[in-house]
């Protein structure tokens, strides 16, 4: 698995989202000063999953007052993404990449170690692309709860 790191160019997508549109990087991007904040997660409605949405919910002002906006990206079913949005009230976008392209073009997924086994499936990663296209930080294997407080100390918000 090749992973991104600070100065590679970040890998261009165009996703279907929840709510039956399309996002892509680009145009994610020129809303976008300081940067856009990628995150890539298992699946939506699970317990970690769940909790990392909210907080990324709880902090969306913050981070959009500070020049950033957040996509969410799973392999989950566009069905499965509307009713995550809609239970949790997310006001980020969240999309669906069902055959994992833009997880692998990430290095989002591979191999992990769940619950002792070795397992292939999403690295739950979270990226900031810089306005140029670049990457501007790159974390991998992030846990679930209090990454988005440490991705705010690291970018300065907290």
């Amino acid at each position: 698995m090749a992973t991104l790191t600070v100065g590679d160019v970040a890998p261009e997508f165009t996703l279907p989202t929840a709510g039956g549109d399309e996002v892509s990087l680009a145009e994610l991007r020129t809303r976008a000063p300081k940067g856009v904040i990628v995150y890539f997660y298992p699946a939506a409605g699970t317990p970690g999953c769940t909790t990392q949405a909210c907080d990324f919910k709880d902090s969306y002002a913050s981070l959009e007052r500070a020049g950033y906006t957040v996509v969410g990206i799973s392999p989950d079913t566009i069905e499965k993404l509307d009713s995550f949005v809609e239970r949790e009230g997310l006001p980020f976008i969240v999309a669906s990449d069902p055959d994992k392209k833009v997880l692998e073009a990430y290095g989002a997924w591979g191999e992990k170690k769940l619950y002792g086994k070795l397992v292939v499936g999403v690295i739950r990663s979270t990226f900031v692309v810089e306005p140029d296209g670049t990457i501007g930080l790159a974390q991998y294997n992030v846990r679930a709860t209090g990454h988005v407080a440490k991705l705010k100390r690291d970018l300065g918000l907290a």
